[in-house]
């Protein structure tokens, strides 16, 4: 089967910084693919190359089978993208939205009604579609401007960030709105920050930072690389946790520590065992635990132990990538 998405040796520098340093990524249809890094990792300039909004270097890109850096405006056809901020004009209603970039694409007024009917249809929006789009919640722009990318049809969606700043329930509507794009034949490949998201939404996780992926799997398979299993202890008091440390280090590698949850854990293999061993010895130390639980890694974990950072302390992107 035919990838949906081909990057061979991607480089691109910017001066003295290397957004990309010869990234390799293949792509199967039929999958939801999250990009993840640090900040200033190469993830916008990846997905800027591959809405041909950006031109590599050197190497090879192909999406659905088209070279995206010879015949860009062949592959612009089969893709589309959603940005992180909402691209929607507010004194229109949903529905105009949608049969205003019907026109865009070069369809006649009858075609561009059929389209905004399938696409507010899928975004759950046809109850909504002539109210203006200005009365609409966070939530519900952020869907109309993932319909708007769908007027095209795409066979390959990028979404950067899209639930950027949407309260919970509205972040659970848009993951549905995606899930129902895959079941129609919509590839999707999104950036983001929120692991949770990752975890919930996609087949296929990547971990690019310095320009290259340095890891790709299923969320499952990457959870394993952190460890089998975690340990964690919680204490009622945060002077204690240097006392766990020493204990968990003992049973495991390189312990972690959250001061404010009050909390210690590390990854081991033989779980069960290793949970036994941790009670065994803080009850010989006399150390007092107010819980203690065996549980699988978080994608927080697995990115911290990758790239050696946890996401929310990741630097600031540069403005080249």
């Amino acid at each position: 089967m035919r990838p949906i998405l081909e990057a061979r040796g991607l480089t691109k520098r910017y001066g003295k910084t290397q957004a990309l340093a010869g990234l390799d990524l293949v792509v199967s249809p039929g999958r939801v693919v999250a990009l993840l890094g640090p900040n200033g990792a190469g993830k916008t300039t990846f997905v800027r190359m591959v809405a041909t909004l950006l031109h590599p270097d050197a190497g090879t890109l192909y999406v659905d089978g088209i070279d995206a850096l010879r015949k860009p405006a062949k592959a612009r056809q089969v893709i589309g993208l959603a940005g992180q901020f909402a691209a929607v004009e507010e004194a229109m209603t949903g529905r105009e939205n949608l049969e205003m970039v019907g026109h865009l694409f070069g369809l006649g007024r009858k075609d561009a009604r059929s389209a905004a009917r399938r696409v507010l249809d899928q975004m759950g929006l046809t109850d909504d579609a002539d109210r203006l789009v200005r009365t609409y919640s966070g939530g519900m722009r952020r869907r109309i401007d993932l319909g708007v990318s769908l007027v095209g049809t795409p066979r390959l969606l990028l979404l950067d960030e899209p639930t950027t700043g949407l309260d919970p329930g509205s972040r659970i509507q848009l993951w549905d709105a995606i899930r129902s794009l895959v079941a129609t034949g919509t590839d999707i490949l999104l950036t983001t920050q929120y692991l949770d998201e990752a975890d919930r939404l996609a087949s296929d996780i990547v971990i690019i930072d310095h320009g290259k992926v340095i890891a790709a799997g299923t969320p499952a398979d990457l959870k394993t690389r952190a460890g089998n299993d975690m340990i964690e202890v919680h204490v009622r008091d945060a002077g204690h946790l240097p006392a766990v440390c020493g204990v968990l280090a003992e049973i495991g590698h390189d312990p972690r520590v959250d001061v404010p949850q009050r909390r210690a854990y590390v990854a081991v293999d033989d779980g069960s065992s290793r949970l036994m061993d941790a009670l065994r010895v803080l009850d010989q130390r006399g150390i007092t635990v107010e819980d203690i639980s065996l549980r699988r890694p978080t994608l927080d974990e697995v990115f911290l132990s990758i790239t050696g950072k946890p996401v929310a302390d990741a630097p600031a992107e540069r403005k080249a990538s």
